[in-house]
């Protein structure tokens, strides 16, 4: 059997991103690794759960990151989508800590959607199954 173990985002600043998913979205740490050079490799996962998928911070200032980012940024496309159970609560929570939002809590068919801007370069979208909730 093939699982996902690990994905990655491209980010401007690992540390400030760091902070924005761990302080903000609620994901926990699950290896912060200073490496050669000053680089540091950290990873987080959703808190108390799914302890086999990690996302992968990595500096998005390379040749191929910087564009791909931004071009992604630019024309309004998420580069990941993380389930919740509730997204207008989440809406909700996380505009109150001050989260800037592309997009707020929407039908889209059998999902409900809102897109968010991570503050180190991304769109990231909520999704939850419309039946659900």
């Amino acid at each position: 059997m093939i699982k996902i173990a690990m994905t990655g985002v491209y980010v401007d600043d690992v540390a400030r991103a760091h902070a924005f998913y761990t302080d903000v979205l609620g994901f926990e740490t699950r290896h912060h690794v200073d490496m050669v050079a000053g680089q540091v490799f950290v990873t987080v996962g959703a808190a108390g759960g799914q302890s086999d998928v990690e996302l992968l911070l990595e500096p998005g200032d390379g040749p191929i990151a910087e564009p791909y980012r931004k071009a992604l940024h630019e024309a309004g496309i998420p580069c990941i989508v993380f389930g919740v159970d509730d997204v207008r609560a989440e809406h909700e929570r996380l505009t109150g800590l001050g989260v800037r939002f592309t997009q707020g809590p929407e039908e889209q068919g059998p999902v409900i959607t809102a897109v968010l801007d991570d503050s180190v370069g991304n769109l990231v979208q909520l999704m939850q199954d419309a039946s659900a909730g």
